[in-house]
């Protein structure tokens, strides 16, 4: 049941409707009741458009982001994604297992990148300010 406030002519009419069967509607309007037919307006067709677009087809290898592999040597990878604060060595440096390579900085702090194995720096494939992915090659020892 459904009540609806209606003023007509400057006169007030509280109405209920009761039921609605097709087109005839039982109403209350102050206590009285009637049975009225409904006039409905057609509905209008929606006017939304459809987006048709063709499938995609891909390519073998398309959409695919191939890494440089380097020459040899232990590669030192992103350990998450970041970008490169400060690079504490250069190519030719020596350094030991645990010496710290790199910051990165991820998640508005600054992370030591350390060194997995004792060498020599070969290539430093970054350079500071550079945005890095998890997994991205930093550089290489050897």
């Amino acid at each position: 049941m459904k009540k609806f406030d209606f003023t007509i002519n400057g006169n007030k009419y509280s109405v209920d409707i009761q039921d609605i069967e097709d087109d005839l509607a039982t109403i209350h309007v102050n206590g009285t009741e009637y049975v009225v037919e409904v006039h409905q307006e057609k509905k209008k067709p929606v006017k939304t458009p459809k987006l048709v677009r063709e499938s995609v087809v891909r390519q073998p290898g398309e959409g695919r982001i191939e890494k440089k592999q380097s020459a040899g040597g232990f590669p030192v990878e992103a350990p998450l994604p970041g970008s490169i604060f400060k690079l504490k060595v250069k190519v030719g440096d020596t350094v030991a297992k645990g010496d710290s390579l790199l910051i990165l900085e991820a998640m508005k702090m600054e992370n030591d990148v350390l060194a997995d194995q004792a060498g020599v720096v070969k290539e430093i494939k970054v350079k500071e300010g550079d945005a890095v992915l998890q997994n991205d090659l930093l550089l290489v020892i050897g």
